[in-house]
């Protein structure tokens, strides 16, 4: 991804954290033709200071696939983002946009039935765990998971990270406090998520 320097993140722990707080992500393949991309959930797990990212696609869905011992996976984690009008600088200059985007690149596998399991056991527990009788792995009929026939499950282990965050570094400390200041009356929800992140720059 081109990352003007402004806006080239490299605090690996604040990456880690957006990707903690973004886990449905689009993952992208190439079948050699063009591109494939699903959107789905995914975890984030680490060990031995190297970082893995599992999920699971329906078995209908071909781009499993392309999964099975696959390098250069590409892994898109995306944040909130805002047009940002012109009109809210001091001096003349064209509109953008700001956002938070993140690039992951690795080498993938296919889990086994068991690992499988165990990554379904995370995934529902983090999800329905605080749930009263939450739909949790161990909460669920034998009936119900044998859905589990449907899907296969993936890791991919991280290799390269790439992180933008556009958050008007470039603009005067004026032109930010009013950019801040018509997105939070913007009243729309990713405006003012941009708003909140650019005031804790």
């Amino acid at each position: 991804m081109y990352i003007p320097k402004h806006y080239k993140e490299n605090d690996i722990q604040e990456i880690k954290s957006f990707m903690l707080e973004h886990q449905f992500v689009t993952i992208i393949t190439n079948d050699g033709d063009k591109p494939i991309a699903t959107h789905i959930p995914i975890n984030i797990h680490e060990k031995n200071g190297e970082i893995y990212v599992t999920g699971h696609l329906a078995k209908n869905n071909d781009q499993w696939r392309l999964l099975n011992k696959a390098s250069n996976v590409l892994i898109i984690f995306q944040g909130p983002h805002a047009y940002i009008s012109s009109t809210w600088y001091e001096k003349e200059d064209v509109p953008t946009w700001n956002y938070q985007s993140v690039h992951v690149y690795g080498d993938s596998r296919l889990l086994s039935e068991s690992e499988l399991i165990e990554d379904l056991t995370y995934l529902l527990n983090k999800y329905e765990g605080h749930r009263e009788n939450g739909a949790t792995w161990d909460n669920m009929s034998e009936n119900t998971r044998k859905q589990i026939n449907g899907i296969i499950g993936f890791e991919i282990e991280v290799k390269e990270i790439q992180a933008a965050y556009k958050l008007s570094q470039t603009r005067t400390e004026q032109d930010k406090n009013n950019i801040i200041s018509k997105l939070k009356e913007s009243g729309d929800h990713l405006d003012i998520a941009i708003a909140k992140i650019m005031n804790r720059e």
